[in-house]
C-alpha cells in the first residue's frame, strides 16, 4: 500500500458484535480488515485537550488509528489537499497510508487512540518538518 493522496485515507468499519444480554459490545480486528501486516501497536492516552500529537508523515509506514475511548480530530495533508476527520467511534478506524502528513488535536477527556502500524519504529522513516515533507512530495 503506497497511495500518497488524501483520497486514499479512509474510515474503515470494524465489525461490532452486540451482546444480546446487554453486557456490552465486542469488536474484532482481523487480517482481512487492514491492508497491511501489523508490525507495531501503540496507544496514546492522557493527552491534554489543548495539546496536539502527530505533526509528521512517514515515507513507508501505514497506520490504522482507532479511537478506543473518547474522541479526537485528525488533520491529514498530502501536500496539495487537506481535511479534518473526527474519530469518535471505537468500531471505526482511520487508514492513513504513507506519504500523508497527520496532526491530531481536540482530544476529549479520557480519550484513547490505538494505532496499528505496518513497520517497526525507524526514525529515518519520519518527516518531522513540514517543509521537508513538501519538498519530498514534489519529487
Amino acid at each position: 500500500m503506497n497511495e500518497r493522496s488524501i483520497e486514499n485515507v479512509k474510515i474503515i468499519s470494524i465489525p461490532k458484535i452486540v451482546d444480546e444480554k446487554g453486557r456490552g459490545k465486542l469488536s474484532v480486528i482481523e487480517k482481512s480488515i487492514i491492508p497491511f501486516e501489523i508490525k507495531r501497536v501503540y496507544y496514546l492516552y492522557d493527552v491534554p485537550s489543548d495539546s496536539f500529537r502527530g505533526g509528521h508523515a512517514h515515507k513507508n509506514l501505514n497506520q490504522f488509528m482507532i479511537p478506543l475511548s473518547g474522541s479526537f480530530e485528525v488533520k491529514i495533508d498530502d501536500g496539495h489537499n487537506n481535511k479534518k476527520i473526527m474519530l469518535n467511534k471505537p468500531n471505526q478506524g482511520l487508514l492513513i497510508p504513507s506519504g500523508i502528513w497527520r496532526e491530531m488535536d481536540n482530544f476529549s477527556a479520557g480519550s484513547v487512540c490505538l494505532v496499528l502500524a505496518s513497520e517497526v519504529f525507524d526514525e529515518s522513516d519520519y518527516f518531522r518538518d513540514y517543509n521537508s515533507f513538501l519538498e519530498y512530495k514534489k519529487k
